[in-house]
């Protein structure tokens, strides 16, 4: 009887904290936000938003841009009861798709490195709402849990 009791109270406890913590996000050399598209840290993507379109560049260990080759990227995002999939398309150097209707949404990333590899699946929610302490958008805020010191002290 303690191991479930002890199971549903850390279930209910990492799900609390998760769901209350505020973390600040990590931006790439081109002030993007960081995605992860591996399982070991080495392939990164760096997602910028400029006139109206989401790029997505694909970034090395060491935060260096990597030549688009076989690597596929898939974007799922919107109304989760009815979800959007945008055509995204090779640019250059990065990935290239529309922005979605709406100022707040979850977005889904599915990256593959190689046709013979698995998908990678990172997820982000796009928040245009700028941060009082920061003043980037939200899902671009790095202040993370400093917001949440100063607002703290204000009061």
């Amino acid at each position: 009887m303690k191991k479930p009791l002890l199971t549903i109270a850390a279930g209910l406890l990492l799900c609390i904290s998760s769901a209350f913590g505020h973390g600040g996000v990590e931006l790439g050399p081109n002030g993007g936000r960081i995605l992860e598209f591996s399982t070991n840290e080495t392939i990164h993507g760096e997602v910028t938003l400029k006139d109206g379109k989401f790029h997505v560049a694909v970034l090395d260990r060491d935060m260096k841009p990597v030549a688009l080759k076989d690597q596929t990227l898939i974007v799922t995002g919107g109304d989760r009861a009815n979800p959007e999939k945008p055509k995204v398309e090779k640019s250059g150097d990065h990935f290239v798709f529309p922005a979605l209707k709406g100022d707040s949404y979850l977005l889904v990333v599915q990256f593959k490195e190689k046709p013979s590899t698995k998908f990678v699946t990172a997820r982000f929610e796009y928040d245009a709402t700028i941060c009082s302490a920061c003043k980037n958008a939200e899902w671009l805020c790095k202040c993370g849990d400093k917001k949440d010191d100063k607002a703290g002290k204000k009061k």
